[in-house]
């Protein structure tokens, strides 16, 4: 579909399908924005290589974005009705979950096995700065713009938070080459 709207519009994007690790193997340009969002650092086991590629990727004075959601959301078993916690901040160990649907048709029938694991803020933040990357600001949201738990309750802005607001579900870090 990506590659259908990019013809449609004329717009000259090119799409590399690759491991995120591999990324400078296949792209040799360097970049004045890199940007990443929900659900992306879960996959990775250690982020050092991750803030490597992103540091080799950008110009420099070139800006790094990531909107993520915070590392207290995967302290979380969401399979459950109610979700509790079950899992560290600073977990090292993978987190299996097998459950059916998947996370983009919770109504397929297929059984999804997922393995991921959990990043504390100080993990991402010294994988960002160890590769040479400066931060400009990290922020805290109490909202989050997807359903991450059931029974949060949709703000004015169309986030999704928790009743009591005890945490934050979402975090945003700018960071400069």
């Amino acid at each position: 579909m990506a590659k259908s709207l990019n013809a449609e519009l004329d717009l000259g994007a090119k799409f590399v399908c690759c491991n995120v690790l591999d990324t400078s193997e296949y792209i040799k340009n360097k970049f004045d924005i890199v940007f990443t969002s929900y659900g992306v650092i879960g996959w990775l086991p250690d982020l050092k290589p991750w803030g490597k590629m992103i540091a080799e990727r950008l110009k420099p004075g070139g800006v790094f974005y990531i909107v993520e959601f915070h590392p207290i959301v995967w302290m979380f078993d969401y399979l459950k009705e109610k979700p509790i916690m079950k899992y560290g901040y600073h977990q090292k160990d993978v987190i299996y979950e097998e459950y059916k649907g998947t996370y983009a048709n919770p109504e397929s029938n297929m059984i999804s096995k997922e393995y991921g694991w959990n990043h504390g803020l100080g993990e991402v933040v010294s994988s960002l700065t160890e590769a040479g990357l400066t931060i400009e600001y990290l922020n805290e949201y109490d909202g989050s713009p997807y359903e991450v738990f059931p029974d949060l309750i949709k703000d004015e802005n169309k986030m999704f938070a928790t009743k009591e607001k005890l945490y934050p579900l979402v975090f945003a870090i700018k960071a400069r080459r």
